[in-house]
């Protein structure tokens, strides 16, 4: 069985949404340090003048935990994020079937980003058909009271608590992770192979790793899901 796991992204790119269609639990990093001007509180959407960032405002101290940030709703964010993707997709072909839904996520009461995150990502998941079961870190028990554990050792405690014998990383944690702890807990270390695929797109010259919507506005969700699994190798 194989276990991905990943920070909770705002609408994230298709390459996040691959490595949750290639898993067999997908849990959500929570229980880590909130970085700044990251993708945790932001993405990118395509623009007649290039990319550009829908952001969540967020409070926040240095060290804070993911799962601890919240939304600084005195700035009227969700009017600003409605405005730009009306602005910039009002002509795409699936724009008016899913904006309402995107309307309602938004129209709800968030205090912590995570918690709109996580809306977002299960709304995306439930229209890619993707049932990958999604964990929280932070509420899993092995995990508590260990302000000890390095990041590789969290990771390989929440693959085995999870009851994963395989853990997929990100194509970048080759960089990183110190890749012989792994199979000396049993656990097969697999790398994310993903090539960004090529798909329909508005304002010109194609644009790569941009957010999800995107995609989904342009081609709708039942080829974006045949998209982003061709993506996948």
């Amino acid at each position: 069985m194989i276990c991905a796991i990943h920070q909770p992204q705002t609408f994230p790119w298709l390459g996040y949404i691959a490595k949750i269609m290639q898993s067999d639990v997908f849990v959500i990093l929570d229980n880590v340090q909130f970085k700044k001007n990251e993708w945790q509180n932001r993405n990118r959407i395509k623009t007649q003048q290039g990319p550009q960032w829908l952001t969540v405002p967020v409070l926040h101290n240095f060290g804070q935990l993911i799962s601890e940030v919240e939304i600084n709703n005195n700035v009227n964010w969700r009017h600003k994020h409605i405005q730009s993707l009306q602005t910039n997709y009002a002509k795409a072909d699936y724009f008016n079937q899913l904006m309402r839904e995107i309307e309602e996520i938004y129209d709800r009461e968030w205090n912590h980003l995570r918690e709109f995150n996580l809306a977002g990502i299960k709304w995306i998941l439930r229209l890619l058909k993707i049932n990958t079961p999604i964990f929280m870190a932070s509420e899993i028990p092995e995990l508590k009271d260990r302000p000890e554990i390095t990041p590789d050792e969290r990771l390989i405690l929440i693959t085995r608590a999870v009851h994963a014998d395989s853990y997929l990383s990100g194509a970048g944690g080759r960089d990183y992770l110190q890749t012989e702890l792994f199979p000396r807990q049993n656990i097969r270390l697999m790398f994310q192979q993903f090539v960004h695929p090529r798909y329909k797109q508005l304002h010109g010259d194609f644009i790569s790793y941009l957010s999800v919507l995107d995609l989904l506005f342009n081609e709708g969700p039942d080829q974006a899901n045949k998209i982003i699994k061709g993506g996948i190798r």
